[in-house]
């Protein structure tokens, strides 16, 4: 049987975002979430990509869009919506795009 003990300084990744960013709803903290759902789509897309063995221009020349489109969405720099970037997962790499929270 395992023994939990308590430390009244650990927080949790929540009590975290809170304290740094504010309680979801503020503009802080719609800030933070944009941020890191457009990393993880970002780093998604590339992990898919580098696994496919695509280029950024195969991959775009697969899906019907520029080699820029591309390159910002791996950057994190443009987000698109979830009907969008499943398009591009499935005419890219024949998969559903999933966001998990």
């Amino acid at each position: 049987m395992t023994t939990v003990t308590y430390h009244p300084h650990v927080t949790t990744f929540e009590q975290h975002l809170e304290e740094k960013y504010g309680k979801r709803g503020t503009m802080a903290r719609d800030t933070y979430e944009a941020e890191a759902r457009a990393f993880r789509i970002a780093e998604m897309l590339k992990e898919e990509r580098r696994l496919a063995k695509l280029t950024q221009e195969e991959l775009a020349q697969k899906t019907g869009t520029q080699k820029s489109l591309i390159a910002r969405l791996e950057r994190g720099k443009i987000e698109l919506s979830t009907a969008m970037l499943n398009v591009l997962f499935e005419a890219g790499f024949g998969k559903a795009f999933q966001l998990e929270h």
